[in-house]
């Protein structure tokens, strides 16, 4: 398979970029979209040319890394799924591909595809831990927690922190990864003390980090590689405004 592609380059935080065109043949259909990328570096190096930088770490669909737009598309046409789970058999035989990094504006580009989403890391850092001793794994039933919160919390524990929700959303907002991390703790006893504090503080860190309010056009939940519920924000919204009324 052939492919023309038009990839955003980037020399730094500072400088403007610009798309340039590529293109790459004799693909396999069975190759992945960053395996395509890698084989486009070698051809550059070959030629002594920059190559284009990208991240990557696990290429299985879990650290959540690969902060690519494909195609206006986070992660790619092929949800649910990460950048890296994207194979170009997904793609007709030369096509044009366009490939960005995550546009939001908490995000900043560093370099070519490479974007900082260290703004989720604070998110993170502002609320979702609890001070409660661990200890060493208790027994498994010695907390009873019913079947349904456990599996509520599970699920919003997947939440890899790609960041591709708030790359989707036209308001680059980032409830549904807020909303998956203050509610894997909040459906849990051991996140309980500190649940007021935990919502108020995470949502707070989030809007100084300047993301955008939900307007419920489930670009997030169509995105998210781990297929995380936008219900989540619903649970969000009650946990801050009880968290607030006790404030009060």
């Amino acid at each position: 398979m052939n492919f023309k592609l038009r990839i955003w380059r980037q020399a730094n935080a500072k400088s403007r970029g610009k798309l340039v065109e590529y293109e790459a043949h004799d693909i396999s259909p069975h190759t992945s979209f960053l395996e395509m990328l890698d084989i486009v570096n070698e051809n550059l190096l070959g030629r002594s040319e920059e190559p284009i930088a990208f991240d990557s770490d696990c290429r299985e669909g879990i650290c959540g890394t690969c902060a690519l737009t494909i195609n206006g598309q986070a992660h790619g046409p092929d949800h649910p799924g990460a950048a890296c789970e994207l194979y170009m058999r997904k793609f007709r035989d030369g096509t044009t591909i366009i490939v960005e990094p995550f546009r939001v504006r908490s995000f900043p580009v560093i370099k070519d595809l490479v974007i900082d989403r260290s703004a989720l890391d604070r998110i993170v850092q502002a609320g979702g831990f609890i001070s409660a001793r661990a200890g060493s794994a208790p027994e498994a039933n010695s907390i009873p927690i019913p079947k349904h919160d456990v599996d509520l919390a599970m699920e919003a524990a997947g939440c890899i922190g790609c960041g591709a929700c708030a790359a989707a959303c036209p308001n680059a907002s980032a409830m549904l990864f807020t909303a998956a991390k203050v509610s894997h703790l909040a459906l849990l006893p051991q996140g309980d003390p500190e649940r007021a504090s935990r919502v108020l503080k995470m949502v707070g860190t989030m809007d100084a980090e300047g993301f955008g309010n939900c307007t419920n056009t489930y670009e997030c939940e169509a995105v998210c590689p781990a297929e995380i519920s936008a219900s989540f924000i619903g649970k969000l919204n009650r946990e801050y405004a009880r968290a607030t009324m006790r404030a009060g």
